[in-house]
């Protein structure tokens, strides 16, 4: 069994530094209207945090629902965003059936789970998903497993070529991958799946 290892963020700061789509980057926002615009069916945004990338799809009419283990998150999203889903919800077992998803998005939610937890909840993420359901993973990379200097909670650094094994390992197809380096910033890669 395996047991959450991350300490509770502080929400309302990381809300404030991080929980608003216009300081997202603009090729991010891009990459996930376009990743959503394939998608027709169910999705859920995978540790949602602040919420502001479940009710960036929301409003483009995605039938998404966010969800995270922080409840502080939570009650925020509700809050901010009044006409969206969401709800606590552990990664490591999510309250939805087999199959039951077209998408699942995890856009910089898998740094903070520790190098033991993930393939795990890789294939959590694959049980949900129906055949050919979409992923998309967001994630700094660097070194696999190396711990990061996160401002809030513990994150780490993973590799693209590490994250498609583990994907693999999880019964996905990897159908695209992107990486970027913006002056000032960690290295970004972003990974497109389906599950198999």
């Amino acid at each position: 069994m395996f047991r959450f290892t991350r300490p509770t963020p502080r929400a309302a700061d990381y809300t404030s530094a991080l929980g608003a789509i216009e300081d997202m980057h603009e090729l991010d926002r891009r990459r996930i209207e376009r990743w959503a615009g394939k998608i027709s069916g169910p999705v859920i945004d995978a540790g949602c945090g602040p919420g502001h990338w479940t009710d960036f799809l929301h409003k483009r009419g995605i039938d998404i629902s966010g969800v995270d283990l922080v409840p502080e998150f939570i009650e925020r999203a509700r809050v901010r965003f009044p006409d969206v889903s969401f709800r606590v919800s552990s990664l490591r077992a999510l309250d939805v059936a087999d199959g039951s998803l077209n998408g699942v998005l995890a856009w910089y939610s898998l740094i903070h789970l520790t190098p033991a937890e993930l393939p795990h909840i890789l294939s959590e993420l694959a049980r949900v998903l129906g055949l050919q359901g979409h992923l998309l993973v967001g994630f700094f990379e660097g070194a696999s497993a190396e711990p990061l200097d996160h401002a809030i909670t513990e994150a780490y650094y993973w590799s693209v070529g590490q994250i498609s094994r583990l994907l693999a390992d999880a019964g996905f197809e990897v159908l695209d991958v992107e990486t970027r380096q913006d002056p000032g910033r960690r290295p970004h890669a972003a990974i497109a799946a389906i599950a198999g």
